[in-house]
């Protein structure tokens, strides 16, 4: 294909390149305009909180000792859930991308990527009807044989409801985002290390413990925390299976529970008013900047840690 060029020498940019160009540029502009507009919204209406007083933050003191416990259990929500989601979501990444047959592996992805598809209410009304009631026996054991540990201090719940069950649905939530990078990771290896390892007398698993897991831990970090981001922000399904209390505890199996910043802001800002609304709005900021921040490192390490660039 011939190229077109000025007068000075320089190519002419076809008009397809230059509306391609402009288009994109806008949709960029957009997002960053509607992301101010979200920070800016959240800071002018939760200012008036900073002043407000118990009878209009639900007893506590100030703003700070309203949102430091939501936090807690935000944080913790999500922190159960990335323990529980990052090693089975490796799991079923690494078969799917090394061990099991192409046909079976091409199931077992689209399997995984149809749970990202599943609405949050529906995973709220499993975690409440199905995993919460047939997690009371193992709650009940748990705070029978391990109550020394201050996680399972108990008494265990006899609903089920509680931040445990709240994060094992967070998990599973999550497990899709956490497989899909991890799987493109771990395909991207090149495939001269494997082999290379393998000539050398490796098993198939010393292979991967020794050529693929290296070569993808920054995929890996980075899925976690996007994993994170995704997690920290749910709301109807925590808000559906938590019993929450508003307190801050490190037992995970009673009725007594934390509640996060999402479901806190869900089930209470309908009947707001005032300053009450305005408190319910700078938990919301407070959330925006824990998300913001999270997936903006999750990001920079994408970027850092690119195997394309780094190969």
């Amino acid at each position: 294909m011939t190229s077109v060029t000025t007068e000075t020498g320089s190519p002419k940019r076809r008009l397809g390149d230059l509306v391609f160009a402009n288009t994109t540029r806008a949709a960029g502009v957009t997002i960053l305009v509607a992301l101010a507009g979200v920070a800016i919204f959240l800071t002018a209406e939760g200012l008036p909180a900073v002043g407000a007083k118990a009878p209009d933050l639900k007893g506590h003191s100030n703003l700070l000792t309203y949102v430091a416990p939501l936090v807690f259990g935000t944080l913790l929500a999500a922190v159960i859930a990335l323990v529980i989601a990052v090693p089975l979501a490796l799991g079923v990444a690494l078969s799917v991308s090394h061990y099991a047959p192409k046909p079976v592996a091409v199931g077992i992805g689209y399997l995984v990527d149809l749970l990202a598809a599943v609405p949050s209410v529906v995973y709220g009304l499993w975690g409440i009807g199905f995993l919460g009631p047939r997690l009371i026996p193992v709650y009940q054991w748990l705070a029978d044989h391990l109550g020394f540990i201050p996680f399972f201090d108990g008494p265990a719940s006899n609903t089920g409801r509680t931040i445990l069950t709240a994060s094992i649905v967070l998990a599973i939530m999550i497990l899709p985002i956490v497989t899909a990078i991890s799987r493109e990771i771990f395909a991207q290896t090149p495939r001269l290390n494997e082999e290379a390892a393998l000539a050398l007398g490796a098993t198939r698993w010393e292979m991967i413990r020794l050529a693929v897991l290296p070569y993808a831990r920054s995929g890996i970090v980075s899925a976690a925390m996007l994993g994170l981001g995704r997690a920290l922000g749910e709301t109807m399904a925590v808000a559906m299976v938590l019993s929450a209390s508003g307190v801050v505890t490190w037992d995970l199996i009673s009725s007594t529970n934390p509640s996060t910043i999402a479901a806190n802001v869900a089930l209470t800002f309908q009947d707001a008013t005032g300053l009450q609304r305005n408190a319910l709005i700078a938990s919301g900021l407070v959330l925006f900047v824990i998300t913001f921040v999270v997936n903006f490192a999750a990001r920079a390490i994408v970027e850092r840690n690119d195997p394309g660039k780094a190969r």
